[in-house]
């Protein structure tokens, strides 16, 4: 049974608390705090909880666990406060609620929350998130490698990458290709980012051996108060050629970033980089249509199959019943039939044909060495620089850089 704060011996130190309008309406998190603690935690109300925090007993408090679930949203701004001063005693917070709204979760990790964790809780996910924030607790934030020049001062191609069904390269291709466009020139180094706006399982970073940072988080829920130091601070550079946006540390609700939030991440990419290329998520979100309308050129990954048929059917009925620019879209089959397979090309062009589209990008299967070069966090063209799909990848590259550097010679004249 957990103890207060108040009533808690001088022998037995209190090092967390939870902090709920009832803790007995979650009977899990009380389990999981003696499991991870025994008595070393007690438990606050809401209403008693910023005095309490506010008194010099809670100097040997290392983290609160703020409960709620939907009962609680009425209480936003009491439990906003809470965390507020919390973090103002360099107290870490962890999130546990339950059916909350997404924008209501989206207000308190703004606030300052540190880990969140849904309810119920899964198996040994609160001791992880625990361990975490104490990490984070002893651990200063790493600094940010220093950054190429950046003028401010571009209007950079927006390229996004979706794939339409699971396993189809999408991040592969987004990895490789905003590679090979930041080398494309050897005399005239472009300025390439990747964004990773696959929130949840986003793997750009495991792909170039990138550490997470809690600073994308926070550049991402308070986009209004972004400027162009944070913006770059938050990124993480490849080499000294890449910069790179890598997903948040913890897995978050793909809605809980607002279209608002990404037209300003764009925009911002917009004017510090030539090249803006995107790793989306592979489900449709509220701000999908943001970064369709906000793109030069979107590629949507697909296999010789059943289910990247039918999936790209599905999306050409939903933009095009919503009046959106289907027409952007621009379909890379990846694992694509060789030369001398005529029966494979054959299915392309049927493929193609029964959908209603062009498929204009042929991949070729890689091999092992795609799935080693990601393993080993470094791109196809410095672990297999003769790789087919690395060679293919960087074609890809040269053509759109050709294109976009005639488009330009063109506006001079």
């Amino acid at each position: 049974m957990s103890q207060s704060p108040e009533l808690a011996s001088d022998t037995q130190q209190i090092v967390a608390c939870t902090i709920s309008r009832d803790v007995q309406n979650f009977d899990l998190l009380i389990e999981d705090m003696e499991t991870a603690l025994g008595e070393a935690w007690g438990d606050l109300s809401f209403d008693d909880a910023i005095a309490f925090l506010e008194q010099p007993d809670a100097s040997s408090l290392q983290f609160v666990t703020v409960a709620m679930d939907a009962e609680d949203e009425d209480n936003l701004v009491l439990i906003s406060q809470i965390i507020a001063t919390a973090k103002e005693a360099n107290i870490k917070v962890i999130v546990i609620a339950e059916d909350l709204s997404p924008a209501a979760l989206h207000q308190l990790l703004r606030q300052g929350g540190d880990e969140f964790v849904p309810y119920p809780l899964p198996e040994n996910e609160l001791a992880a998130a625990i361990e975490r924030v104490l990490i984070k607790r002893n651990t200063p934030e790493p600094e940010a490698p220093k950054s190429t020049k950046i003028t401010g001062n571009r209007s950079g191609l927006v390229i996004p990458v979706h794939g339409l069904a699971g396993g189809t390269g999408a991040s592969t291709l987004a990895v490789n290709l905003a590679w090979e466009l930041a080398n494309v020139d050897k005399k005239n180094p472009q300025q390439v980012c990747l964004l990773d706006f696959d929130f949840q399982f986003g793997t750009a970073s495991t792909y170039l051996d990138l550490p997470r940072r809690e600073a994308v988080l926070e550049l991402l829920t308070d986009t209004v108060s972004m400027d162009s130091e944070s913006f770059m601070q938050a990124m993480l550079s490849f080499e000294e050629k890449l910069s790179v946006l890598t997903s948040p540390m913890d897995m978050i609700p793909l809605d809980m970033i607002t279209p608002e939030d990404i037209t300003r991440v764009i925009e911002m990419a917009k004017a510090h980089f030539d090249y803006v290329i995107i790793d989306m998520p592979s489900t449709m979100v509220e701000w999908s249509q943001v970064v369709l309308e906000m793109s030069h050129i979107y590629y949507a990954t697909i296999e010789l199959d059943m289910r990247s048929a039918q999936n790209t059917l599905r999306l050409k009925r939903a933009l095009q019943s919503e009046d959106l620019p289907f027409e952007k879209i621009r379909f890379v089959l990846n694992r694509a039939p060789g030369f001398a397979d005529m029966n494979g090309k054959s299915r392309v062009k049927r493929l193609g044909e029964s959908l209603g589209i062009l498929i204009e990008t042929l991949l070729p299967d890689g091999g092992k060495q795609v799935a080693q070069s990601a393993d080993h966090g470094s791109p196809l063209a410095i672990s297999a620089n003769k790789n087919a799909l690395r060679k293919e990848i960087a074609k890809l590259a040269k053509s759109i850089y050709d294109v976009v550097q005639s488009d330009a010679a063109e506006a001079r004249n």
